[in-house]
């Protein structure tokens, strides 16, 4: 008699967006990697019944060919791999390879899948059966319209305290791309630093770290990865301009749901001070699973109880996030509730910082604009006490992003990649700029005061009566509004005191350093 299967609510995945065609079949004897997500995922408050649990999955799966290889129990996550015949039938699925537009030729399924019935209740998620990207970045050119910012430009613009962040981890997060070691040397020589030691973390992706490396990839992987890896590098050079001493280690995994999993499942094991994450989808992008990003928000909640600050972007496409309809959007993770979302700046006429807008959207040829809004997704924290109605009609009162801000438009960053000089921007900046703030302050900070989940305390309430965020931040009261065009065509508006473009504002580091002496 066939095993009994129950429906794993929460899995279904929709043809593929945009996809041109099924290009064949998969081959029944590949060999795939996924992730399966117990229940109560980024928790361990019940180790024992996490053990019985990882037993019994092992045993359940184990009949269908799968073998473990990878146990992270810590955080929930048991890795199993088996050929693709055996995975259809241990999950009820078929594993196809989709044409997509713009994600290439990629595995895919369509629908629900089914665990066996043993495992309800215990399965959470399996993730990496379905390898479509959900995780975008932009790629922008610098404006540098006033000479783009060194580390020392940006210390000073935004009143960092003294410091190096000696001795904080600082975690970042990439998907793809390639790290070249030479262009953190050089770009370290061009402004007075000694090269830190970077750590490379492969999870499930080992990045191309020289040209030569580079050039041995197949000619699609090839170009998609050279593409990203002036965005890796902006990531890594703005936390070395600033935390030069602190332990900075690079994450590398695949676009895909499981590696988003992977890769927090490793950050919250390794309890880094704080995070860069310069990767998103909007939140109600059909690319997402609702057990994904579910999944995904418990492994930021596990972060954020170990008072680990991740700091994310919240997107370069403004209010509509690429998503073509009439209702504003906002980028997930940066919508979750478990992290400091980051919105953009820029400068202009030499010393006026205001919310960053440069005709956003790719169809109009444009550059970019802060993301920044109202979940439909996450209910607005209690200690979220901001009045922020959504523009999207009969939406909940979600959480709103972003928190803070800091410069991503004009006039750019002072980069090397590929041994020249180069500048860049976007949010995908503004984020690792935080992280290295968030590193540096808590090096300065009493013990009994380092880390801490940073978001909640911006919003706690002052001596004064007003959130602290207000004195930790200056306001941007100035700007355009962040609306998308022509998709929604409106968006939400700048203005003083805290709003949904800029957040609180961009750093004041000596006095965020001060408040949070005093809380």
């Amino acid at each position: 008699m066939p095993e009994q299967h129950v429906r794993l609510a929460g899995s279904e995945r929709p043809h593929p967006t945009k996809s041109v065609s099924i290009a064949e079949p998969v081959d029944p004897n590949e060999e795939i990697a996924v992730t399966v997500s117990l229940r109560d995922a980024g928790r361990n408050d019940h180790p024992e019944q996490r053990r019985a649990d990882a037993e019994k999955v092992k045993e359940s799966l184990g009949r269908y060919g799968l073998r473990v290889t990878d146990e992270r129990l810590e955080v929930g996550s048991i890795e199993m791999t088996g050929k693709a015949k055996d995975l259809n039938r241990a999950f009820r699925t078929e594993l196809k390879l989709f044409h997509g537009e713009r994600q290439g030729v990629f595995r895919g399924r369509e629908g629900e899948l089914e665990i066996p019935a043993d495992l309800d209740g215990i399965v959470a998620g399996v993730f990496g059966l379905d390898k479509r990207r959900v995780a975008r970045r932009r790629v922008f050119p610098g404006t540098g319209e006033n000479g783009s910012f060194t580390p020392r430009d940006l210390e000073e613009q935004y009143q960092f305290p003294e410091g190096t962040g000696h001795g904080r981890k600082i975690a970042i997060l990439e998907f793809g791309g390639c790290y070249f070691d030479d262009d953190t040397d050089i770009f370290c020589r061009n402004h007075g630093l000694t090269p830190p030691s970077v750590e490379i973390v492969p999870v499930g992706y080992t990045p191309p770290r020289t040209l030569q490396d580079l050039r041995r990839l197949p000619a699609p992987d090839r170009g998609m990865a050279k593409e990203i890896a002036g965005e890796v590098m902006m990531d890594v050079q703005i936390v070395v301009g600033l935390c030069p001493e602190a332990d900075i280690s690079v994450y590398f995994a695949d676009w895909d749901q499981k590696g988003w999993i992977d890769l927090l499942d490793r950050v919250v094991i390794d309890k880094p001070v704080t995070v860069s994450i310069s990767y998103g989808l909007a939140e109600d992008h059909p690319d997402w699973s609702e057990l994904g990003i579910s999944e995904i928000n418990k492994r930021l909640a596990g972060a954020a109880a170990k008072g680990i600050t991740v700091c994310v972007s919240s997107g370069d496409d403004a209010s509509g996030d690429q998503v073509d309809d009439d209702n504003c959007h906002v980028d997930f993770p940066a919508s979750s509730p478990h992290v400091l979302g980051v919105g953009g700046t820029e400068i202009v006429r030499g010393d006026v910082e205001r919310s960053w807008w440069d005709t956003p959207g790719e169809r109009n040829g444009g550059g970019g604009a802060t993301g920044g809004g109202v979940s439909v997704v996450w209910d607005r924290p209690e200690w979220q006490h901001v009045r922020v109605d959504s523009q999207n009609p009969g939406a909940i009162d979600g959480r709103v992003v972003p928190d803070v801000a800091a410069l991503a438009g004009s006039p750019g960053y002072d980069l090397t990649f590929l041994g020249e000089s180069s500048q860049s921007g976007g949010t995908s900046a503004s984020a690792p700029l935080w992280a290295a703030l968030v590193a540096r302050v808590d090096a300065l900070l009493p013990a009994a005061k380092q880390q801490r989940f940073l978001t909640p305390l911006l919003y706690g309430t002052g001596t004064n009566g007003r959130p602290l965020g207000t004195h930790a931040c200056r306001d941007i009261d100035t700007g355009h509004d962040n609306a998308s065009f022509p998709f929604p065509g409106r968006g939400y508006k700048v203005r003083n005191g805290y709003d949904p473009v800029t957040g609180f504002g961009v750093p004041a580091g000596v006095e965020l350093l001060k408040v949070l002496k005093t809380v």
